[in-house]
């Protein structure tokens, strides 16, 4: 039966960049890997031709030789293999608290009692740039933020020290004034707000030097905020009263510190579980042995098994990151990569010359063309 399109096995479009070929294989790579699915015969294939996809489509080289020549560009099937399983999977992340609440009186309407009542201060938000560590263990940081807040000088009132509001003597302390126009049809009586005192009835005749007569001033304030562990791109805590403050009495605005995680030469973050590729030799890969795998937490000892295949993926329970809704940790996901050597001596040429006489595998020294320049006298005129 004829090999499926790489392409179509992981569901994405030719032409697919890195970060797409990715997200499709570790989709499938969960969905299908043989510990969700024991005893599955069907998966445990599907698992592996999703391997054999992704082994060659994320090889910037291979990808191009099968953009050109498709699976002939191989002589030889490779050889996939699976490592430990998935179980469970982080959720996907959202806000840290859901919904946010603000706001409060606007401070809106035509009476003097609305205009002169308590009015909320608005909010604030910022960006906060944390490391992977940081988010996936939680920290303490200091930000600084400028916000509005009632002038020390006068406390908010405006007036010069020493002094006080006065009522309005246009108003006469209403806020608004009243006005009568006659008319041939009569007269029509009208009301505005006054436009001595704006509506608040009051009126500052010696004006505080520090804000101007406005009541405010603009102050730089460090905060510290706690991040919890979890936290992700995206994430948004929320430090109620901690930003602009009201007027009148009323309630100052909240601050929200929008979180953005920098990225991790190492690792990648998938939900709660964290990802990495490590490299292997050809040798240890064939005859098995230990290996050190960084982690979060440092580094962990592991025994990679005899005849390793490229793409296997194993498992480190708990490695991952904290749940931020609940209990519980992720876990460490780790793709085997096997490092082909690009320089051999001539000693080591010659061992592995013997091992494919071993393996009964033959080399047409005369052959001096290749794989692709056969294919090439092939379609020669």
């Amino acid at each position: 039966m004829a090999k499926r399109d790489y392409y179509e096995i992981l569901g994405i479009e030719k032409g697919a960049d890195d970060k797409e070929i990715k997200a499709a294989f570790r989709k499938l790579a969960k969905q299908y890997h043989p510990d969700l699915n024991p005893d599955n015969k069907e998966a445990e294939a599907k698992f592996k031709e999703i391997n054999e996809a992704y082994e060659v489509l994320s090889d910037p080289d291979k990808k191009s030789k099968y953009d050109q020549f498709g699976h002939a560009a191989f002589d030889q099937t490779q050889g996939f293999g699976g490592g430990a399983g998935f179980n469970d999977f982080g959720d996907i992340f959202g806000d840290i608290f859901g919904d946010f609440f603000g706001g409060g009186f606007s401070g809106g309407g035509n009476t003097r009692a609305q205009r002169n009542g308590p009015k909320a201060g608005s909010d604030l938000k910022i960006k906060l740039d944390i490391t992977f560590e940081e988010a996936a263990f939680g920290t303490k940081k200091e930000i600084k933020i400028n916000r509005i807040e009632k002038c020390h000088v006068c406390d908010g009132t405006g007036a010069k020290k020493g002094t006080s509001k006065k009522t309005c003597p246009t108003c006469h302390g209403a806020g608004s004034i009243k006005t009568v126009q006659r008319t041939p049809f009569g007269q029509f009586a009208s009301t505005k707000i006054c436009p001595t005192c704006n509506g608040t009835g009051e009126v500052v005749e010696e004006p505080c030097e520090a804000c101007g007569g406005t009541g405010k001033e603009k102050k730089s304030r460090k905060l510290s905020i706690n991040i919890p562990a979890g936290v992700d791109s995206g994430s948004v805590i929320p430090l109620r009263g901690e930003g602009n403050h009201g007027e009148r009495g009323g309630p100052a605005g909240d601050l929200y510190v929008y979180i953005n995680v920098k990225e991790h030469e190492l690792f990648e973050r998938d939900g709660n579980d964290v990802w990495c590729e490590i490299p292997i030799s050809f040798t240890k890969a064939t005859l098995g042995g230990s290996i050190q795998v960084p982690t979060l937490e440092g580094k962990v000892k592991y025994e990679v098994p005899e005849g390793t295949q490229p793409g296997t993926v194993f498992r480190l329970k708990n490695k991952g990151i904290k749940n931020l809704r609940g209990a519980g940790k992720g876990d460490q996901y780790v793709r085997i990569k096997i490092e082909v050597p690009r320089k051999l001596t001539d000693k080591q040429k010659s061992i592995l010359e013997q091992y494919a006489a071993e393996m009964g595998e033959t080399q047409d020294k005369d052959d001096k063309k290749g794989f692709f320049g056969k294919i090439k006298d092939t379609f020669k005129d």
